[in-house]
């Protein structure tokens, strides 16, 4: 990606008491490597300040128009916030939480963007697409 950014990236997800709390922090790493993670009791916060690898994975995984779905469908003002399913982020895939809560709780991550506008940000990490394809502005 390139431009100038100013993003910061919160990640939190429960974590459960059959839970292995390293194993949550891998999931969230898998899909957020840059994040400086922290544990407290039942619970790991993250920030980051980019969402690269998260945006490489999205355009590997051919979803981006689900991604744009989510980030504007859950937006206020300078912010959009998302949920990910953690089974699959212990696997390195992006999988959108929508509808029922997960069992295993999600990774939910909210996203304020300083610059350049959410609209371009979000152009950046998941580009509009046509006949599945990025396109390019």
């Amino acid at each position: 990606m390139t431009g100038v950014y100013r993003v910061d990236v919160e990640i939190t997800a429960p974590v459960f008491d059959t839970e292995v709390t390293s194993r949550v922090a891998d999931a969230i790493t898998s899909i957020f490597p840059n994040a400086d993670l922290e544990e407290s009791f039942g619970e790991i916060r993250g920030e980051a300040h980019s969402l690269e690898h998260f945006s490489e994975l999205l355009h590997r995984q051919e979803i981006l128009d689900t991604a744009r779905g989510e980030f504007f469908s859950n937006r206020e003002g300078d912010v959009f916030s998302f949920a990910l399913k953690k089974q699959a982020a212990f696997e390195g895939r992006v999988n959108f939480s929508v509808g029922e809560p997960d069992e295993l709780g999600e990774i939910a991550v909210r996203v304020r963007v300083d610059e350049p506008t959410l609209e371009a940000y979000v152009d950046q990490v998941a580009p509009p697409t046509e006949d599945g394809r990025p396109v390019e502005g």
